[in-house]
């Protein structure tokens, strides 16, 4: 018999570690196999919640944030291009930073409508496979497409500015955790691993949880 498992999953669509870190999540419990009975719940965090419509290029928001050259940011991205894709998650250039509250609302819509992972997953792609403007309205609704939602609840949503006190509730909750950097998942409301492990890792935190050795 499987074991339920809960994983809470904290996270930003513009973290690339996230995309990473999920990736890895999904290998090690397809590795687990019928092991595990799990149900992922994604939670928002904004690393950059004051980023305005035109969005930033990369270097500039870095290299002010975090005092980084155009080399040392040039270096990271490869590092992370190489971990991504030993995890199966496939970067392609990005040049900016844009604001993703709106598509933490529509994150917040696709869990009601049991679509949320393959909305986040959607929404990772396109922002850092293919450089897209999350912020971007089009770019939201093409994504729920292709998760399977549909558009015109989608776009009502996003015209609305339905679930932004949600969003901003669930990320007050997250900051009372005292989670400060993301990813950071949670399971079964206990256990917390950080950062964009490898999937071997995650395996291993699993079968600990799972078999009761955690």
């Amino acid at each position: 018999m499987s074991r339920t498992l809960q994983i809470d999953f904290v996270s930003d669509i513009a973290c690339p570690w996230c995309a990473v870190g999920l990736s890895s999540l999904q290998r090690a419990l397809e590795r687990i196999g019928d092991a595990v009975d799990a149900h992922i719940t994604l939670h928002p965090f904004e690393l950059n919640p004051d980023m305005g419509p035109q969005g930033e290029r990369i270097v500039v928001y870095l290299g002010r944030k975090y005092g980084r050259t155009p080399e040392q940011i040039s270096e990271a991205q490869a590092m992370i291009r190489e971990r991504g894709a030993r995890e199966g998650f496939a970067f392609g250039d990005r040049n900016w930073v844009y604001n993703t509250f709106d598509a933490h609302r529509l994150l917040h819509w696709a869990r009601i409508e049991g679509k949320q992972l393959p909305l986040k997953l959607a929404l990772l792609r396109a922002y850092h496979g293919e450089g897209k403007d999350t912020s971007n309205h089009e770019v939201l609704i093409k994504a729920a497409r292709s998760a399977g939602l549909d558009v015109e609840q989608a776009r009502a949503v996003l015209e609305s500015g339905a679930y932004a006190d949600e969003v901003r509730a669930e990320e007050h909750e997250v900051q009372q955790l005292g989670i400060q950097s993301v990813p950071a998942i949670i399971f079964d409301n206990k256990y917390l691993l950080s950062g964009g492990q490898p999937s071997e890792a995650f395996e291993e935190a699993i079968r600990k949880i799972i078999d009761g050795s955690a």
